[in-house]
Formats: structure tokens, C-alpha cells, sequence
């Protein structure tokens, strides 16, 4: 079973969002859950704060790589899901998923009113939270 349990400064900043990207980004992180609890080595998720974001890790594994969501008052009608920009994730993404709108090499953008494409979303969640534990594995292939 996945906890639906919010730290309470993560929450915070999730109500202090508008109340559609609020209803977005928990729908995502209910997704963010749902897909760790189903992929392979991933253990649990910690949701904390990055750079005043919510942010999800994969602390006890270190199998993935960080998942943030943000919204700005500079972009009221858009949010974002932020990957580490060092990472190849979103350059996988573009090359898998071309119908998602992304930006630079860090973030999957969103409309406030856009569907979500869930499907794709948790594949690409599921790529984060395995990136590092993949890598090690291409690695050792070598």
C-alpha cells in the first residue's frame, strides 16, 4: 500500500499553489507513489523540499534520480515536473515521448488546463527512479 501521507511543509507549498495546478501536481505525486510502489528496486520515496518545491528521492536505494515539481507566479498558467539537468532523462524522454512539451534539458512542462498523460508520465517516473540503479548496471556491462 502506498502512504498518502504529507510531510507538513511539502503540503504547505502545495496549498499554496492555485487550486487547479494544486489538484495537477497532487494527482502527479499520487503517480510518483503509485509507480515506485511497482517498480523493481526502487524502495520507498522520500518527499521533501528542494529549493522550495516538492521534491521526491529515492534516499534508502539511491536507485533514481530526483523528480521536482514547480510552479512560478512569472508562469501562473504552467507547472512543471524537473528532473537534474545533468542527467540524460530528459533527452531519453524527447526521443520516446514527443508529445510532451519540454524545457531545455530539465523539465516537462505543462498547461494548467492540459491532460495528463499518465501512462507516459509514469514511464517516465519509473525511468528516474531507476536511473542511477541503470546506470550502474550499463556500466558493469562493459
Amino acid at each position: 500500500m502506498v502512504s498518502t501521507e504529507i510531510d507538513p511543509d511539502v503540503l504547505a507549498v502545495f496549498y499554496s499553489y492555485p487550486d487547479i495546478i494544486r489538484d495537477k501536481l497532487l494527482h502527479l505525486r499520487k503517480l510518483i507513489l503509485e509507480t515506485a510502489a511497482i517498480t523493481d528496486g526502487v524502495g520507498p520515496v522520500t518527499e521533501t523540499l528542494k529549493w522550495g518545491e516538492p521534491a521526491y528521492l529515492t534516499e534508502v536505494t539511491n536507485s533514481g534520480s530526483t523528480i521536482r515539481f514547480g510552479w512560478k507566479h512569472k508562469h501562473p498558467g504552467q507547472f512543471g515536473v524537473f528532473f537534474i539537468c545533468n542527467t540524460t532523462l530528459i533527452e531519453t524522454f524527447r526521443e520516446q515521448y514527443r508529445s510532451l512539451t519540454y524545457e531545455g534539458n530539465r523539465a516537462i512542462i505543462f498547461g494548467e488546463s492540459e491532460l495528463l498523460p499518465e501512462d507516459d508520465l509514469c514511464a517516465c517516473f519509473a525511468a528516474a527512479l531507476t536511473y542511477h540503479k541503470r546506470k550502474k548496471v550499463s556500466h558493469r556491462d562493459r
